[in-house]
């Protein structure tokens, strides 16, 4: 795969992991976290015994969809198979694959629970258990789902824990899943990546779509992350850009999964360079040479900014964050900046720079994709496994 020598998660952790331990891991975005895990799976796995043995819980389909890429890569060499559940689809495929047999699942808690219940699924020879964005899988919205599967596995089980951010409490819910877990903790109180360069702007919400403009003409041809706050708003914005001439598309929860699986080849390919999404995209997904990220509304909460920044600038590549806040937005800021600990010069978006860009400019003719343009491959290309398409 191209990969010389382990990054600090991965070195501290798969030692311990094929030790048999159980292990609570944190690291920021973009360090390996996926390969950490994914490696003693594939090592310690038995191809022979056609039971699942290790089950990967993860909480957006589209996470499920590049963990399993990663996971593939190490297994299918070894004689693993790996089957993906997540809804959206129909459940016919995954009933088929799981009948005939597979060592590792990947899975959302929603389907996987649906297969449990059911009695397609069993998890009584379960030998691994891996929760992947742990802080988010133990949160009030999936901890139902993932106690009860939790519940049909044995307890004698290796359970591993890894996610970016891992809040206090998430290791006190650890405790009653995890026997004596080692804890790895790498650069634990760094919010984002050292090499992301953040650009906070001071504007008023009626320049924020001429700024925009602004941003993407200037992007170069990289694809760019827009992450907005509602789905309606998601949607809406996109719809705006594309009007105006700009290759975007909208990633949210009500999107079918066949549309969310082409919205992301159609980003991963450069077809569509520009994503606007909502949080869906803020959590895991790697994609070779996002050079920029927007805010172009405020997350809820410093976790999810540290996320949303975590797109950019992965495995020790640089990137930059622009972050936009409305006057109305700056008690939500300033809990932000508290909760992570740390400053940000913010300077105020030019009003003249916003007018030139702003709504009664003609619309902008559309660019070829870049590499029909002939730009490097490395600028839009993402679809061979690598370094990067490893982090997590």
């Amino acid at each position: 795969m191209g990969i010389s020598a382990p990054t600090p998660i991965q070195e501290s952790t798969i030692p311990q992991i094929l030790a048999g331990h159980d292990l609570i891991g944190q690291a920021r975005t973009g360090s390996g976290k996926t390969l950490a895990f994914a490696l003693p799976l594939a090592e310690r796995c038995d191809p022979a015994d056609r039971r699942v043995q290790a089950l990967v819980l993860v909480p957006t389909r589209e996470l499920a969809i590049q963990v399993a890429g990663v996971v593939e890569t190490l297994a299918s060499p070894q004689g693993l198979r790996v089957t993906l559940l997540y809804g959206g689809r129909s459940l016919r495929p995954e009933y088929a694959a799981l009948k005939r047999g597979a060592q590792i699942i990947i899975g959302t808690p929603g389907r996987t629970l649906d297969h449990l219940r059911q009695g397609t699924l069993d998890l009584r020879r379960v030998r691994f258990l891996v929760l992947d964005e742990a802080d988010e899988m133990l949160d009030m919205g999936f901890a139902r789902d993932v106690e009860a599967i939790l519940g049909g596995t044995p307890s004698s089980r290796q359970t591993l824990l890894f996610s970016a951010t891992m809040p206090g409490w998430v290791a006190k819910t650890a405790t009653k899943h995890l026997r004596h877990p080692v804890t790895v903790e790498v650069d634990a109180n760094v919010h984002a990546p050292p090499t992301v360069e953040h650009l906070i702007y001071t504007i008023k919400r009626h320049d924020k779509l001429g700024a925009l403009r602004t941003l993407l003409d200037d992007r170069k041809d990289a694809p760019v992350i827009v992450f907005g706050r509602t789905k309606h708003g998601v949607k809406k914005l996109a719809k705006q850009l594309a009007a105006l001439g700009y290759p975007a598309g909208a990633l949210q929860g009500n999107l079918s999964q066949r549309a969310r699986e082409r919205l992301m080849a159609d980003f991963r390919s450069g077809t569509t360079p520009v994503l606007v999404a909502t949080n869906v995209a803020a959590r895991g997904l790697d994609i070779q040479g996002i050079d920029q990220v927007i805010n172009f509304d405020l997350p809820d909460s410093e976790k999810l900014f540290t996320h949303r920044v975590g797109r950019t600038g992965r495995m020790g590549r640089s990137g930059e964050a622009v972050t936009f806040v409305t006057p109305d937005e700056e008690k939500k800021w300033r809990e932000i900046v508290r909760g992570l600990g740390r400053r940000f010069v913010r300077k105020p978006w030019k009003a003249d720079r916003a007018t030139t860009q702003g709504p009664d400019r003609p619309p902008r003719q559309p660019r070829q994709s870049s590499r029909r343009r002939g730009m490097p491959r490395h600028r839009t290309a993402f679809s061979a496994p690598n370094a990067s398409a490893i982090s997590s």
